[in-house]
């Protein structure tokens, strides 16, 4: 079983920070690719961020140079760091997870809760 818990979100006025925690846990053999996607109400889930083991990075192009993914492999922890944050930011974050569970051969997709990001003008 793997479990990805976010948080860090809340609420933050336009121009402001914020930086999101994703941790995995539990039985993990390996992680591949984590990633940050939102979702807006009445928008459907995009892409914001994804990150892979070797430190490759991707970018949607609405947060380039404002928004930086990282990670903590020992830790099995991402973070989205998001400055300069605007009101069409507002949305609920959710950290995915590529990961191979212990004594699985395969990888398996894993979402996390979600956190709420709301920016206010």
């Amino acid at each position: 079983q793997v479990q990805l818990v976010e948080s860090g979100g809340g609420l933050v006025q336009a121009g402001g920070s914020l930086r999101l925690s994703c941790t995995a846990s539990g039985s993990i053999f390996s992680i591949t690719q984590m990633g940050w996607y939102r979702q807006a109400p009445g928008k459907q889930r995009e892409l914001v961020a994804t990150i892979t083991r070797g430190d490759t990075t991707n970018y949607a192009d609405f947060v380039k140079g404002r928004f930086t993914i990282s990670r903590d492999n020992a830790k099995n922890t991402v973070y989205l760091q998001m400055n300069s944050l605007k009101p069409e930011d507002t949305a609920v974050y959710y950290c995915k997870s590529v990961v191979q569970p212990t004594y699985r051969r395969y990888e398996y997709l894993y979402w996390g809760q979600g956190t709420q990001v709301t920016v206010s003008s």
